[in-house]
C-alpha cells in the first residue's frame, strides 16, 4: 500500500566547476564529501536514509495529515539542522586541513541545497535491498533541476509550503517549474541564509592539531587514491 511520506534531497554543490580529473583531487573530494554527508545524516537521526546518490542524500520520513513529521514545521527544522551540520563541519575542515590540493583548498566554496516534497510512495524490496518507488519519488528528483536564483535554498512543493509557519511562508518565492515528463508544478523556495541561525565560532586549532588532522585525512583518503573505495554507510530502515 502507498505510504504518505516526506521526501528530502540534500545536494552538495561546488566541486564540478573546478575539479580536474587528478587522482589526488578526486580521492580527497570524495573523502570531504563523505564527511559532510555523514555530518548532515547524523543531524537528523529520525529520518530514514534511503540512498546516498553521489554528492546527495535521499531521505524520507512518515508524515501526519498536517504535512509535518513530529510536529508543525518538523521537516523544515530537520532541513535547518542539516544545513547547520554541513557548515559547522565545513568550517572545521577548513580550519584543520593543511593539504594544498585543489579539493582541499576549495572546501570553503562548497554549498548545499535541499528539495522537499510530500507524496505517496511504495517500498520495493528486492532481497536485502529496499527502495522507494512512485511518481512522487521521480518528482522530488526532477525538482533538483530548477531555475532557482539562489545558491543555498530549500525548494518545496505546494503541500509543504501551505504547512509552513506564517513568518517563513512570507519569505517563500513562487517558481513555476517544468518537471520533465510530469508537467508544470508550482514550487516555492526560501533562501536558507534568511532563516538559518548564525553558526558557532570554530576554535582556532594549534599547528600540531592541524598537522595531525591533515595526516589522518590523508590516511583515510589513501584507499581511494589507490583505487579502492571506503565502505559506504548502509541505509537504515
Amino acid at each position: 500500500m502507498p505510504e504518505r511520506m516526506l521526501l528530502l534531497l540534500a545536494d552538495i554543490g561546488g566541486y564540478t566547476e573546478f575539479m580536474r580529473l587528478h587522482k589526488l583531487n578526486l580521492a580527497h573530494s570524495q573523502e570531504i564529501t563523505q564527511r559532510l554527508l555523514e555530518s548532515m545524516l547524523d543531524a537528523v537521526p529520525g529520518m530514514r536514509l534511503v540512498e546516498v546518490e553521489g554528492d546527495a542524500l535521499f531521505l524520507a520520513a512518515p508524515h501526519d495529515d498536517e504535512g509535518a513529521p513530529a510536529g508543525s514545521n518538523g521537516w523544515l527544522q530537520s532541513t535547518l539542522a542539516m544545513h547547520r551540520a554541513f557548515h559547522t563541519r565545513q568550517q572545521w575542515l577548513v580550519a584543520h586541513n593543511l593539504c594544498l590540493c585543489d579539493a582541499c583548498q576549495r572546501i570553503g566554496t562548497l554549498h548545499v541545497k535541499f528539495v522537499a516534497h510530500l507524496g505517496d510512495v511504495v517500498t520495493q524490496r528486492i532481497r536485502h535491498t529496499e527502495k522507494l518507488v512512485g511518481v512522487d519519488v521521480i518528482a522530488v528528483h526532477r525538482m533538483l533541476k530548477n531555475a532557482v536564483p539562489a545558491v543555498e535554498y530549500v525548494l518545496m512543493s505546494e503541500p509543504l509550503y501551505r504547512g509552513l509557519a506564517p513568518d517563513v511562508r512570507d519569505r517563500a518565492v513562487l517558481v513555476e517549474q517544468e518537471l520533465e515528463g510530469l508537467g508544470n508544478m508550482p514550487l516555492r523556495f526560501v533562501e536558507l541564509q534568511s532563516i538559518a541561525d548564525d553558526l558557532p565560532a570554530v576554535p582556532v586549532p594549534s599547528v600540531s592539531d592541524r598537522l595531525r588532522e591533515t595526516a589522518r585525512f590523508g590516511t583515510r583518503a589513501l584507499p581511494r587514491l589507490l583505487g579502492s573505495s571506503a565502505p559506504a554507510r548502509r541505509a537504515q530502515p
